[in-house]
């Protein structure tokens, strides 16, 4: 019986999963807010005055975003310049032994079920253009495609603009007029129950467990970060 055109329709897409500008943008988001609360409460816990816990939010704010983009800069350009090492390998490779190559692939297509014959022919059609071999070679040993390789840039943008966000939310009351570090508080509790709820409707997770999961890491940070300004305010030191 033939296909109709709806069995042979694409009836589904997927995100990308590959990394891009998400995870830096999450990253950044999540630890600006943990970070940044985290050092407004120990000093908050320190007795210090508005002017300082301001300054102190902005000042953590600022090398923070900065040192997270030039952090994700740094690591992706790396992990690209890698890969595009790795490619001209195999580009090299290709045009010395075209034909040792083409075996090579046929058995990574046999290894994933081809049956010998359709693999060496797969193989064959597939080495007739070089940059397609070239691409079918870099995806098949290296897990990467030579067309889609991670910017830095995207990656450090993304990391930078999400940080400075997240680290902007508890020093907003601050800025405000707040005398006291509970309106910070809750919004950075609330920052980060959201975030770790949005975080997971990318993933499989529920949204109440990322919620509490984030606020939860963030909490803790914050706890610990404002006992140690408490136990230096009052001693004095």
């Amino acid at each position: 019986m033939s296909a109709t055109a709806s069995d042979t329709e694409i009836h589904h897409e997927h995100r990308d999963v590959t990394g891009g500008w998400l995870r830096p943008a999450v990253f950044g988001a999540m630890d600006g807010l943990v970070s940044n609360f985290a050092l407004i409460a120990g000093v908050a816990g320190g007795r210090a005055d508005q002017e300082v816990v301001v300054l102190a939010g902005l000042a953590g704010l600022a090398a923070g975003a900065f040192s997270m983009a030039a952090g994700e800069y740094i690591s992706v350009a790396s992990q690209a310049e890698l890969a595009e090492a790795e490619i001209e390998v195999e580009r090299s490779e290709l045009a010395r032994h075209p034909r040792a190559e083409q075996a090579e692939l046929a058995r990574l297509y046999e290894a994933r079920g081809l049956e010998p014959e359709l693999a060496a022919e797969v193989a064959r059609q597939l080495s007739r253009d070089p940059e397609e071999a070239l691409r079918v070679h870099a995806e098949a040993e290296l897990g990467v495609s030579p067309d889609d390789l991670p910017s830095p840039l995207l990656a450090a943008g993304s990391s930078f603009l999400s940080f400075a966000v997240g680290a902007f939310l508890p020093v907003l009351p601050y800025l405000l007029g707040a005398q006291s570090l509970w309106p910070a508080a809750l919004i950075a509790a609330a920052g980060l129950f959201l975030a770790g709820a949005v975080v997971s409707k990318i993933t499989a997770r529920s949204w109440w467990f990322g919620g509490l999961r984030q606020f939860a890491f963030g909490g803790v940070a914050a706890l610990i970060t404002f006992a140690v300004g408490s136990l230096i305010g009052t001693s004095g030191l």
